[in-house]
């Protein structure tokens, strides 16, 4: 996942994407940029770290114009540690172009040969989002048939031109020199985005962002999702245009947004993050009342923070006392040096700390949003018994992470997901839980789901390994395993190791 945002204003708008990137910053740590627009020209800064990290006052000075766009990166395709896989990207050639891009694109290698051969474009990454700025600089040549002019039409039908081509999962900000701010989604509609305007005395001000907490914070009033395959257009004036790009699909937005990584105060295709993770405790507090009525539960403690919405409806349903256990630091910096799991442990304990008169004497349940790897559950298991709990149970708000995503979610590989060749029990054991009880997928769906009917589908491939874009092979997956497994093995000797439940989020 990564976090875009893209503005058109009458005022300069450098202060307000820096400010937008700060609030989608829980979509990516890895690296951040900024580029508007002034005249003709385009002005960029980006690099490696946090927005705070990448930006001062002498790169915001520069960064002058009325519009532009701005990225936070989280590393899926590509490398994690190469800064000039830093974006926006940028091509000359037909028109001047700057992109963002959230998501992952499928058939990137396909692309990637497609356009040296044919459409003689060279790639100076390993970044998928390069690839999809280039498809989208072709097809608008060909769209613009020579003319080297653009228009509405052009513009849509080169989106349409690069539906046709690019496939997975994607959501996109792409600024157009001379002529404005270009927005669209992949057809499924996997990864979010949102339209907000802002009115002012000089005119309609427009911003598109991930998620609608970007807007509401920057003073900006949501108008709506933009839906699956469709394209927003607007202009260096302000005009607004809206065309559907692409043929209707099955919608079907990412679930793991719902369950991890959105904030709670977001709405993402009419469905409040906050709300469905209560509607998730509800249901896990059903499943626990009919299957695991004989555990004798003292407390629910949630493991911070996006676990606290389900552990506190959980509590309510089953009639037991919620407690905050652990105390989360949330100021500190990378460990750079984690040459094994033990200091990886160490890690975990760095950043959470267990209150010991929440545990002592206590049969624990611990509720966690997700496990993936499961190395952070069973540290934090641990930690519960060192506090003094009698019995410690876990409990995941989602169902067990099983297979790899490869739309923008950069799981490990199935070898290093800890359900994907266990059952509870086994899960349960390996992480040292008196039991472990997991959301039933289909309780899942119906938490999200029942809060907006309109969304019959979700994108669920890590729980069930189904890929909606029908494209992904299983030797399509082989070769993602095998790259994520390298990925791995250098972040291990680089101490920069992905872990979902510990990630500076929501």
């Amino acid at each position: 996942m990564c976090g875009i945002i893209g503005v058109v204003a009458k005022t300069p708008v450098n202060q307000l994407l820096y400010d937008g990137l700060q609030v989608l910053q829980h979509r990516g740590q890895d690296a951040a940029g900024i580029a508007t627009a002034e005249g003709g020209r385009f002005h960029m800064h980006k690099g490696s770290g946090l927005a705070s990290e990448v930006f001062r006052t002498r790169n915001m000075r520069n960064l002058a114009g009325n519009w532009g766009i701005g990225h936070c990166r989280y590393p899926t395709a590509g490398s994690a540690f190469n800064a000039a896989e830093a974006q926006p990207f940028y091509v000359n050639s037909p028109f001047g172009l700057m992109l963002a891009h959230n998501g992952n694109l499928t058939n990137s290698d396909e692309l990637k040969r497609e356009m040296y051969l044919g459409d003689l474009r060279h790639m100076n990454t390993n970044s998928d989002s390069e690839v999809l700025l280039n498809v989208l600089a072709h097809e608008l040549q060909v769209a613009s048939n020579g003319a080297f002019r653009l228009d509405e039409e052009t513009i849509f039908a080169a989106v349409a031109g690069t539906h046709k081509r690019a496939k997975g999962a994607y959501a996109a900000v792409v600024m157009i020199a001379g002529y404005g701010l270009l927005a669209f989604r992949d057809p499924h509609g996997i990864r979010p985005l949102i339209l907000g305007k802002h009115e002012t005395p000089e005119g309609t001000e427009y911003m598109v962002a991930s998620e609608s907490v970007a807007i509401d914070v920057l003073g900006f009033k949501p108008v709506r999702d933009i839906a699956p395959g469709e394209a927003v257009l607007i202009d260096t004036q302000g005009n607004l245009a809206v065309r559907q790009c692409a043929a209707a699909r099955p919608y079907a937005p990412c679930m793991f947004e719902y369950v991890y990584l959105a904030r709670p105060d977001s709405i993402i295709d009419g469905i409040s993050v906050y709300e469905s993770r209560v509607k998730m405790g509800v249901y896990l507090a059903e499943k626990i009342k009919r299957e695991y009525s004989h555990l004798k539960i003292d407390v629910v403690i949630p493991i911070p923070d996006s676990s606290r919405s389900a552990a506190m409806e959980l509590a309510s349903h089953l009639g037991v006392a919620y407690r905050e256990g652990f105390v989360k630091n949330r100021y500190i910096g990378r460990t750079f040096i984690m040459p094994g799991q033990a200091v990886r442990r160490k890690s975990v304990r760095q950043k959470l700390n267990a209150m010991h008169q929440e545990f002592a004497g206590k049969n624990v349940l611990l509720v966690d949003d997700s496990i993936v790897r499961g190395t952070t559950s069973r540290e934090i298991i641990n930690m519960a018994r060192e506090a003094g709990a009698t019995q410690v149970f876990m409990a995941s708000a989602a169902p067990p992470v099983r297979h790899a995503n490869v739309y923008g979610i950069d799981m490990p590989s199935r070898t290093e997901l800890i359900a994907a060749f266990r059952d509870a029990d086994q899960v349960g054991a390996e992480i040292g839980a008196d039991a472990m009880i997991y959301q039933d997928l289909e309780d899942l769906k119906k938490a999200v789901g029942d809060l907006n009917p309109a969304v019959e589908q979700f994108e669920c491939s890590c729980f069930d390994g189904i890929y909606v874009t029908g494209d992904v092979t299983p030797e399509y997956l082989d070769a993602v395993e095998g790259g994520r497994g390298a990925a791995s093995k250098a972040a291990d000797e680089d101490g920069e190791q992905l872990d979902l439940n510990l990630m500076a989020g929501s």
